[in-house]
Order: C-alpha cells, then sequence, then structure tokens
C-alpha cells in the first residue's frame, strides 16, 4: 500500500504522540509500515477519546465513535471518513476489527476515577488495550499463536502502565492495585514472566509477524528496572538512556528478534 495523505498523517501523529512504538514501525520492513502506522495513530485517537473532556458523557461518546469504526470494519459496511479510520479500514481484516469492541470499552475505565475492582479486571484492561493492539498487529502481518503474542504485549503493556503512573495520579486516578514498593515489584515480575512464557513459544511466531512485536523491544528492561528500582516508578524515572533505547531496537532488528 502506498502513503497517501491519510497514512503520512497517520505517521506524523505516531511520530509526535507515541515516538517508541514510530521507532518500532520504522524498524518493520516497509511493506509493513502502513498497517502499523494505521493500527498505532488509531491506538492514540481511542486512548485520548476518554480525555478529550471532563464531562463524561462527551468522553463517553468520542469512545463511542471509534467503537462504531470498529464494528464498521468487522461488518464490512463503509466506514466513515477520517484520517485515521479510512486507512485503518484498508489495512485491517474485518474479523481482527472485532478486537476494537474490547479496545475500547477498556477504555471506558479511564473516563472515570474508580480503581480495578481486581487483579482480574487490571489484567483484562492491559490484554484488551495492549494485547489487543499487537494481536490486532501480528495476526495482520502473517501467522502468529495469539496466546504468545498476548503473553508478550501483557508484559510490554504493564512496563508502560508503569511509565504512565505519574500522569495517570496527577489525573486522581488510582492506576495500581498496590501501589506499595512491594506492589509494583510484584506487578513487574508478573510482566516479565509473561516475557519469558512468550519467548518459549517463540517459533509460533513467524518472522514477518515479529515485526508487530518489536513495540516491545524495552519491556523486559523496563521492567527489571522496577523490579529493582521499584521507586523509580512513582518519580517517573523509569526508562533507559537514549543510546541504550535505540541500540537495544537495532539490535533486536538485525538479530529477529523480539
Amino acid at each position: 500500500m502506498q502513503f497517501d495523505a491519510d497514512l503520512t498523517a497517520c505517521a506524523e501523529l505516531v511520530q509526535k504522540s507515541d515516538p517508541d512504538r514510530f521507532l518500532a514501525a520504522m524498524a518493520a520492513p516497509v511493506q509493513a509500515r502502513p498497517l502499523l502506522f494505521a493500527l498505532y495513530a488509531f491506538n492514540i485517537e481511542l486512548a485520548r477519546a476518554p480525555w478529550a473532556s471532563q464531562e463524561s458523557m462527551i468522553a463517553e461518546m468520542r469512545v463511542q465513535w471509534w467503537r462504531d469504526v470498529g464494528a464498521e470494519i468487522a461488518d464490512g459496511k463503509p466506514v466513515r471518513r477520517h484520517y485515521v479510520a479510512t486507512p485503518l479500514a484498508r489495512c485491517l481484516k474485518p474479523d481482527l476489527a472485532a478486537c476494537i469492541d474490547g479496545m475500547a470499552e477498556a477504555r471506558r475505565w479511564d473516563i472515570y476515577k474508580d480503581p480495578f475492582e481486581d487483579q482480574a479486571a487490571f489484567d483484562s484492561y492491559i490484554d484488551r488495550t495492549s494485547g489487543s493492539l499487537m494481536w490486532m498487529a501480528a495476526a495482520s502481518l502473517g501467522q502468529a499463536d495469539e496466546a504468545v503474542v498476548r503473553d508478550f504485549a501483557y508484559g510490554a503493556g504493564v512496563a508502560n502502565w508503569l511509565r504512565a503512573i505519574p500522569e495517570l495520579e496527577a489525573q486522581k486516578r488510582i492506576p495500581l492495585l498496590d501501589g506499595t514498593l512491594e506492589g509494583v515489584q510484584a506487578l513487574a515480575r508478573k510482566g516479565l514472566e509473561k516475557i519469558y512464557k512468550s519467548r518459549i513459544g517463540g517459533a509460533k511466531v513467524s518472522k514477518q509477524s515479529g515485526a508487530a512485536l518489536l513495540a516491545g523491544w524495552q519491556a523486559e528492561g523496563l521492567l527489571k528496572q522496577a523490579i529493582r528500582q521499584p521507586e523509580r516508578v512513582a518519580h517517573g524515572a523509569l526508562g533507559q538512556s537514549e543510546f541504550r533505547r535505540r541500540a537495544g531496537l537495532m539490535w533486536r532488528t538485525a538479530l529477529g528478534r523480539w
């Protein structure tokens, strides 16, 4: 698929608002980039929707708009004109678009200030956001085992979630079931265990699909850092140097690893 004005706008949005996934998409094969940019731009728009207004009804409407887009793609119906929705509809298979409904439902948590009910509710949120995004990308690019992809995506999702803790708390959300240092370490360990589990089944993810998992290239390092120094999470200091960040991506890309 050629880059038209819509896809170019998607790439620019990802570059500006999600630089890590932008780098991962640029490290992927050229033929995979249209799909990745459309999906990552969609993810940005959906993630922003709950924060569009302090009025919960307006935020709900924004989330529902994307839910409707997903239903249109899944049902094979004409999709409303939008610079992200239009290329997304061209790139995404209808059966995979069914994941969008669960993603949108999960994002409703962001609208309100209630904590997660329990561990199962938190795990479901990570799986339906990070997991579904990575699964749609991987399954669109080639053969992949869904459980393996979702396990890896859980670890990547937890790593990203831990980096977002200060901003979520600033917005009066309660992002963790256990916000103690021990609780942070336990969550990071669970995410790391999921990544290790996914690599046991790594052969079930084709090289083509593996390009979708590059987006989680920092997750293992971030989770290990959170286990060693959990206080970094509250201070917003979880992260690697720019050199290590880019070098890690280059290393994984060169070796075909994730």
